[in-house]
Parts: C-alpha cells; structure tokens; sequence
C-alpha cells in the first residue's frame, strides 16, 4: 500500500527522573538520551517497518539536527521527496521530562515544521496514494496547516478513494481545543486518546464526547485508553478492544500513540475491521513503549501476526464516490 503522511520530525531529548522537578529546582535524570522523533516521521517509519510505500510531508532547518531527526527515516526507505528545508527557522526539538510512575512533562517547538510550503504539495501524490495520514499538529498553524488541509480537499476530491485518517496530539488539542473539531469531524478515521477526546469536545465524559463527535458527524473513531486498550466507535457500534501486554518492561511511551496511530491504518488497508486493527494497533503500541525512544522498537509483520487476522478484502475502509 502507498501511504502519505503529513507531520512533524522532531529531535527528542529524553529525561527520566524520579519525580517531575519543582519550578526552580535542578535534578539529576536517572537517566537521559537523544532520539529521532516527531508523530510525521514516527508514523511513516512505522509503516514502512511493515512494508508499505511511504512518502513523508515535512519540514526541517539547515542545521546540525536536520539529518539526524531524518535519520530512522531515510534508514527505513520512507520517500522524501516531500520533505521541505527552511533556512530561516531551527529543526523541531522536543524535550521530554517523565517518570516511571507515569507522569510527563514536554517543551516544544514547531519550529521549522510549521513552514512546510503548501505551494509544493503535488496533487497527484495524494490522489494516487491508498491513504492519507495527518497529524493534527499540522493543523495548528503557519503554512503547514494550509498545506494539510489542502491535502485533505485533494483526498476528499480524488476519484479514487483515498481514505483519511487524522491523529490528535495532546500539545495540538490543548492549544486549539474546540476549534479544531471542524478541522478533523469529516475524517474517515480519528484516531486519540480520552484526553484529548474531551479536550476537543469540550465534555466530562469519554460517552458524552463520543456522542457530540457523532451528532457533529464523524463516523468512525477510536480512543487509545491506555491500560484498558482502545476503543472504537461507529454511529452504530462501539466496542472496547483490550490491551495487549508487551513481552519486556514499558522504559518509554514516548511515540507509543503514534505506532499505534500506523499499525490501526496499516491493518485497516490490510482488510481487517476496525476491532481487529485497535488489536493490533493495542499490541504494537505497547511494544513500542519496551524500548527507549520514538522511533528505536521496529514494528514488523511478525510481531503482529498472532493478533491480526489475515483478510482478503476491506471490510471498513470506505468508498467515496467520484466527485
């Protein structure tokens, strides 16, 4: 299958301590790295891991990080032709500050990212594609939301179907809140967890939340529940899939929502419905978080052969009709 993905790369600094540090306090990590990072360039990793065609839509500065948040990229055989350099704005970082309990504390910045160039976004990339994956922190500002919505118009508009599938962020939602549910509402797949579920609906409760998305229109979601796996959601059904344990220690989840996020699109391209492919995104997810950094655990076939059935045709991937 052909993919293209819009989102960010980002060089993650990773800091795990005991206790998150007090505002003016200086503590000693137990330990720290530097990873490759960003939810664009986790996702297309990802799903060339599992052997598909995959173009990432990005951005970076003209500087030392550059190649180095592009590294598990270019590693992987994800197509970069669509990645954009601006000479005028740094490589994104993220540090990352998180404890064993759980508890984790980012600074970001979008820095060069939200300068992709939407005078470059080639319509027929997306048209031919199988699927579409954005990220929602390319729908927060600077041209890099403009280049993503026009993305979602040509994948909307293209004779063949190009399905949508739009990740949330926690970062994205607490920035935009509401205002971004007119932005992902028409998507095919929306996919986030119980946070950013409510925070986007503006409700108290995964059920109210889920009801407004329906009355608002969507049609297919799934809401990553942590230890209780996911669930999914049609204006008909709703279904919570369980978690499926990790062979190894969780040591970092930072990434372990945007695995998820490619492994759900991988098995849904693959024919599976969408509790057999939240099984699936459950499990790779959970591995993703047994090794240190975004990008570190590779997500292959055979890790998810005992919990994705084998399928012959698409059972919830939808068709549109020629515009």
């Amino acid at each position: 299958m052909k993919f293209y993905v819009i989102g960010d790369v980002t060089v993650d600094h990773l800091y795990h301590l005991g206790r998150l540090p007090r505002a003016g306090e200086e503590v000693t990590p137990l330990r720290a790295s530097m990873k490759p990072g960003g939810a664009g360039g986790t996702i297309s990793v990802t799903l060339a891991r599992l052997g598909h065609t995959v173009t990432l839509a990005a951005c970076v500065g003209v500087d030392p990080f550059a190649e180095y948040a592009l590294s598990h990229v270019r590693r992987s055989g994800v197509g970069t032709g669509a990645i954009q350099q601006d000479d005028q704005h740094l490589t994104s970082t993220i540090t990352v500050m998180q404890t064993d309990a759980g508890d984790r504390t980012m600074i970001s910045d979008g820095a060069a990212n939200r300068q992709l160039d939407p005078a470059k976004l080639k319509k027929r990339d997306i048209e031919t594609s199988d699927a579409l994956i954005v990220n929602a922190y390319a729908l927060i500002e600077g041209p890099q939301r403009e280049y993503a919505l026009q993305a979602i118009a040509y994948a909307r508009g293209a004779k063949k179907a190009v399905p949508v599938f739009i990740d949330l962020g926690t970062g994205a939602v607490n920035k935009a809140r509401t205002s971004l549910l007119d932005d992902v509402i028409g998507s095919d797949y929306l996919t986030l967890n119980q946070h950013e579920l409510q925070a986007l609906t503006g409700t108290g409760s995964i059920s109210a939340a889920l009801a407004k998305l329906g009355q608002a229109g969507a049609q297919r979601v799934v809401v990553k529940v942590g230890k209780m796996g996911s669930i999914t959601w049609t204006p008909t059904d709703t279904e919570l899939v369980d978690a499926v344990l990790p062979e190894g220690d969780v040591v970092d989840t930072t990434g372990a929502g945007d695995t998820f996020t490619a492994t759900f699109a991988h098995a849904v391209l693959s024919g599976v419905n969408m509790a057999e492919a939240a099984r699936a995104a459950n499990a790779a997810g959970a591995l993703a978080a047994t090794s240190l950094g975004a990008q570190e655990r590779s997500i292959t076939p055979a890790d998810l052969a005992d919990v994705l059935p084998k399928a012959k045709k698409t059972r919830d991937t939808p068709a549109r009709e020629p515009s």
